[in-house]
């Protein structure tokens, strides 16, 4: 353990073997730091915050403040980040609200760009890509392996599903299926992310059905409801299908993204 003369670290926190808190650290109570946790200098971890091994967190970012809602009376809520994360300068991740679940939870692997935020009782998956100046409203729910690119905002309560790829600037107060790729202000569904579905190793003919379940769904006749149902019978044996009918079926809190809307 390495912690440098000029920082503070309140005498409830729990700082494990390797982790090294820099030059003018603050780290508050009920903070625990795992393995390998690095803190360049300047970091402020406010309290009631876990942060996974090896994940790197670098100057002036503030994680596990306060959320921001104005309902907040002080209540212990908590923020939960996995390992082997890279959270570059000026991020901002608020725990959760007692109103919501109480907890603001960020997965593993991933990379945080300089001054994305992480709002209240939020929940981010794995592998996921925020890029500078990216924003979640309260209570948004992003998949795993996904891309939010720079200065792009999702809604409170929005979703964006496994594998998605959203604009930069987009203003996203729709859902995004898993796989797709949404952009413009307000953003709209333009398609599926081919470049993300090539880079996980999809072949050709893997991509050619993706995207023809793609078109029925949403080029096809009939109701769009109809055209779920359809789809779910046609490709039963697509999973990535399957998990796009389920994401539509669930019952989200707000409106799809769809194409043309």
């Amino acid at each position: 353990m390495s912690i440098h003369p000029t920082a503070m670290v309140d005498a409830g926190a729990q700082l494990a073997d390797g982790v090294e808190v820099g030059p003018w650290c603050t780290v508050g109570p009920g903070v625990v730091l795992h393995e390998g946790v690095r803190l360049v200098s300047h970091v402020v971890i406010q309290q009631d915050t876990t942060v996974g091994s090896r994940t790197v967190i670098h100057p002036f970012a503030v994680i596990g403040g306060d959320p921001q809602h104005g309902g907040y009376k002080g209540e212990t809520v908590t923020l939960e980040i996995g390992a082997d994360n890279l959270i570059r300068e000026h991020c901002t991740f608020n725990r959760g609200t007692p109103q919501g679940a109480g907890v603001t939870k960020v997965g593993s692997s991933n990379l945080f760009m300089t001054g994305a935020h992480v709002g209240h009782d939020a929940v981010v998956g794995d592998n996921v890509v925020m890029a500078n100046n990216a924003t979640l409203g309260g209570h948004a729910r992003i998949g795993s392996r996904v891309f939010l690119g720079g200065l792009c905002a999702v809604h409170q309560n929005g979703r964006v599903g496994q594998g998605a790829i959203v604009g930069g600037l987009a203003a996203v107060t729709r859902d995004v299926i898993p796989y797709g790729s949404a952009w413009g202000n307000h953003a709209r569904l333009h398609g599926l992310n081919l470049i993300g579905l090539k880079r996980k190793g999809y072949g050709k003919d893997a991509i050619r059905r993706l995207l023809a379940a793609y078109r029925d769904l949403f080029e096809g006749q009939g109701t769009f409801a109809d055209r779920v149902d359809a789809a779910a019978a046609e490709y039963a044996d697509l999973p990535e299908i399957m998990e796009i009918v389920a994401f539509i079926r669930e019952d989200g809190k707000r409106p799809l993204c769809l194409p043309g809307e």
